[in-house]
């Protein structure tokens, strides 16, 4: 048994013991998304539009992380939504930041694990680093959207006459609460995967102006900001969709 596999059994094992069948449908969701991430590899493999086939992968991945979890239909349905208009909004932040700071491809650093490969392979790689970038920001904006929509539905669900405006006001609330933890776990998550760069930079005595003006750490920096951009917009957007369909759940009511 490998390593991977024995962590693999550890975590469905955990999930199971904590989250029950819960668990198991979230476990499911993770080989599912799994699976459609080597999917769109093979696709843009296959000189397929990458920034395409990249945007439709993420909404599909937004579904099934955000239908298959344990919400109700409403904050599901309220929180894809509004995972979907941040996707849009990231796309379009992140389609001219890329050309525009020329990060794609490789950098100095990745000279050695290329050596004696060809990099000629027809792919042209700021779309990539376009895709790589839209990807990182979906776990996050999932999350917050769902939290977000989840707590606001809890109060609609206890308190049925509350006005929407209040409502917009509580979701204010709570997405002050969970912003700082959302941008912290985006940092770090930037800071451990990018950690032995951190040490080759130190090793090699580079200024902070070559650190910022490096090819791999400002891709990394982006994808990292256009994720807390999309964490940032997805609370205001989640709060705002809630609310609207309050209002207009309480217009119908009154009609009938």
């Amino acid at each position: 048994m490998g390593s991977i596999t024995a962590l693999g059994l550890v975590l469905l094992v955990l999930m199971i013991i904590v989250g029950g069948r819960q668990g198991i449908t979230s476990f499911l969701s993770l080989v599912v998304n799994f699976g459609i991430l080597f999917f769109t590899i093979v696709l843009i493999a296959f000189h397929l539009p990458p920034i395409i086939v990249t945007i439709v992968s993420s909404v599909i991945l937004l579904s099934i992380t955000i239908f298959w979890s344990s919400a109700s239909d409403n904050a599901s349905t309220t929180a894809f939504q509004a995972s979907v208009i941040v996707l849009i909004l990231i796309v379009i932040i992140i389609i001219p930041i890329e050309y525009w700071a020329q990060v794609g491809g490789f950098g100095l650093e990745d000279s050695e694990e290329l050596e004696g490969l060809s990099t000629y392979v027809g792919i042209n790689f700021t779309k990539i680093a376009i895709a790589t970038a839209i990807l990182s920001s979906l776990g996050a904006v999932a999350e917050a959207s769902i939290a977000i929509a989840s707590g606001l539905d809890e109060i609609v669900s206890q308190h049925t006459e509350i006005k929407s405006s209040q409502l917009f006001i509580d979701g204010t609330v709570i997405g002050k609460q969970i912003i700082g933890t959302a941008v912290n776990t985006l940092f770090f998550g930037f800071f451990g995967s990018s950690l032995a760069l951190f040490i080759w930079f130190y090793g090699l005595d580079y200024s902070f102006g070559e650190i910022l003006n490096d090819k791999v750490f400002a891709a990394e920096l982006i994808a990292i900001v256009v994720s807390l951009i999309g964490v940032v917009t997805t609370i205001p957007i989640t709060t705002w969709i809630m609310s609207f369909r309050l209002k207009r759940l309480h217009k119908s009511q009154l009609k009938e």
